[in-house]
C-alpha cells in the first residue's frame, strides 16, 4: 500500500514527467504546471509533501510557499531550484521550506531528500499518536461545540507547543482548570515527562518551600537524613501544575520567581544551586491583581507566571454545552455503576439548561453522578436530579433571581438583561472603576471583566 502522497509543482514538462516516472510506484503523485491549481488542491486534499519549483510563472515559488504555509504550517515543502538561484533558496528556507534540490535533478539525490522529509513526517505522526494515547489514558476530552470552548481549546493547542513558557489559567471553581493544565502538558514536547500537580492551598504555609524545592539533610528538626527532592525537581523534564497559586507564601513566591527567571533554585538548607527544566503552569480562581494591591502577591511573579493567560469561561457563559456535557457524564456513570441510562427526559433537560451552575462543570458532574447512582433509568428524569429546578438559586456572578415559570419565558434572556443592568449601575456608581464595581457586585474581577465584555461589548 502506498502510504504517502506527493504533489509536484513545476512548469517544466520534462521535470514533472521525470519525477512521475521515477516515483510512480513508490508514492501517490499529482503534478501541476503552476501554483494556483496546486494550492487549491492542497486546500481540499493536502498531501504529505510538496516538491515546489522556485521559478514558476505567475505566482512564483516563494509566493506559493508562503501561501502553502498559510494554509498548512506543518506541510513539508522541498524547493526545486536552478544553479544560480541560491539567494532565493535562502529566502525559501527562512520562509519554512524543509529542504531544496538543484536542477538538473538527479533521481538519487531527490530520493534521499524525499525520504528524509517523509521520515520527519513519520516521526511527527508517531509523536502525535503517542500524545493522543496519553490524552486518552490520562484525561477526558473537553465536551462542547460552543464558540467559546472551540476558541479556548484552539488557543490551548497552540500554546501547548512550547516546552517552557509559563501559563496562568484563570477561571471560577469547577470550570476545569486542572484539565486545561493536563491538556497543555500532554500536547507539549514534554508529554513523556511527569505531570506534577500541587494544590498550594492544601499545603501548610510552613511546609510550602520544602515541598516545592526540597531540603538537604539536617535542614530542620525532623528532616530526613537523606534530604528530599522537591516537587520542582520531581517535575524535571515535564510540567509542574501549581493550583491555587494565589495561596503561596511570600517566601515561596520569591523562590518560585527566581526559578522562573534563572532556571535554578536552592533546596532548603542547601548552598549549591540546582538547575532543572520544568514548565510551570499555574491556576487560580482569585483576582491576583487585588492580592497585589493588598501586598500578599508579588507583582513581578504575576507577570512572569502570566506570560500566557488562559481564561476558562464559566459554564453559564457557554450554556449550549450543558446538555452535551451532561450526556457525556450520563454515559460515563452509567458504565461505572452498571446502570441502563440512555438519555435525558425533556423536563430534566430543561431544568439542567436553566439551572444557574455556580459550581460549573464540577457541580454538573456531581449532579449527574448522584442522579445515575440513585435513579433506575433508562431515562434521566426530573425526579432523578432532585433539587435542580429551572433558575432556582443563585445565578452566575452572584446575582439572585426569583423562581420563574419557564412557560413562555426565556429565562436566560431575563438573567442576561438583569445582569447587564446591574453591571451598568455598578460601573456608574464607581465612576467606571472595574475593580470596585466587581467588588460591589461580589464578583471575581476576571469574571466581571469577561461578563462586561460579553454583555456590554466593551
Amino acid at each position: 500500500m502506498i502510504a504517502y502522497s506527493v504533489y509536484i509543482v513545476d512548469d517544466d514538462d520534462a521535470v514533472r514527467e521525470a519525477i512521475m516516472t521515477a516515483f510512480q510506484t513508490t508514492y501517490r503523485l499529482k503534478a501541476f504546471p503552476n501554483a494556483a491549481p496546486a494550492i487549491e488542491a492542497i486546500r481540499s486534499d493536502p498531501p504529505d509533501l510538496v516538491l515546489l519549483d522556485i521559478g514558476l510563472p505567475g505566482m512564483n515559488g516563494l509566493e506559493a510557499l508562503r501561501a502553502i504555509k498559510g494554509l498548512n504550517p506543518e506541510l513539508l515543502v522541498i524547493m526545486i531550484t536552478g544553479d544560480e538561484d541560491i539567494s532565493s533558496v535562502i529566502s525559501a528556507m527562512k520562509a519554512g521550506a524543509h529542504d531544496y534540490v538543484v536542477k538538473p535533478l538527479h533521481t538519487e539525490t531527490l530520493e534521499v531528500s524525499i525520504r528524509n522529509a517523509l521520515e520527519t513526517i513519520r516521526l511527527r505522526k508517531e509523536v502525535q499518536l503517542l500524545q493522543e494515547q496519553c490524552l486518552m489514558e490520562n484525561l477526558p476530552c473537553f465536551i462542547g461545540e460552543s464558540s467559546a470552548m472551540r476558541e479556548m481549546m484552539d488557543f490551548v493547542e497552540a500554546i501547548a507547543k512550547s516546552p517552557d513558557t509559563p501559563v496562568l489559567v484563570i477561571g471560577e471553581t469547577g470550570t476545569g482548570k486542572e484539565l486545561i493544565a493536563s491538556t497543555i502538558h500532554y500536547r507539549s514536547p514534554n508529554f513523556k515527562g511527569p505531570l506534577v500537580t500541587v494544590n498550594c492551598a492544601a499545603i501548610p504555609t510552613e511546609l510550602v518551600e520544602s515541598e516545592l524545592f526540597g531540603y538537604e539533610k539536617g535542614a530542620f528538626t525532623g528532616a530526613s537524613l537523606s534530604g528530599k527532592k522537591g516537587l520542582v525537581e520531581e517535575g524535571a523534564g515535564g510540567t509542574l501544575f501549581l493550583d491555587e497559586v494565589g495561596d503561596l507564601s511570600m517566601g515561596a513566591q520569591a523562590k518560585l520567581l527566581r526559578f522562573l527567571e534563572e532556571g535554578e533554585f536552592f533546596r532548603l538548607g542547601g548552598t549549591k544551586p540546582l538547575r532543572v527544566s520544568t514548565r510551570v503552569v499555574s491556576a487560580t480562581n482569585k483576582d491576583l491583581m487585588s492580592l497585589i494591591e493588598r501586598g500578599t502577591f508579588r507583582e513581578d511573579l504575576y507577570y512572569r507566571l502570566s506570560a500566557i493567560k488562559v481564561e476558562v469561561p464559566s459554564l453559564n457563559d457557554h450554556r449550549e454545552d450543558i446538555l452535551p456535557i451532561a450526556s457525556h457524564f450520563l454515559l460515563q456513570f452509567s458504565r461505572k455503576f452498571g446502570k441502563p441510562f440512555t438519555g435525558i427526559s425533556p423536563d430534566a433537560a430543561e431544568a439542567l439548561k436553566s439551572h444557574a451552575w455556580k459550581g460549573n462543570v464540577r457541580e454538573l458532574k456531581n449532579t449527574v453522578e448522584r442522579a445515575v447512582l440513585t435513579g433506575k433509568g433508562p431515562t434521566l428524569t426530573l425526579s432523578d436530579i432532585g433539587t435542580i429546578h429551572p433558575d432556582k438559586g443563585t445565578a452566575r456572578g452572584g446575582f439572585s433571581f426569583p423562581h420563574l415559570s419557564p412557560a413562555g419565558i426565556d429565562l436566560y434572556s431575563v438573567q442576561e438583561s438583569l445582569e447587564r443592568h446591574f453591571i451598568e449601575e455598578a460601573l456608574k456608581m464607581t465612576g467606571g472603576n472595574e475593580s470596585k464595581a466587581a467588588s460591589l457586585l461580589r464578583m471575581n474581577h476576571h469574571t466581571f471583566r469577561y461578563r462586561k465584555k460579553k454583555l456590554l461589548g466593551r
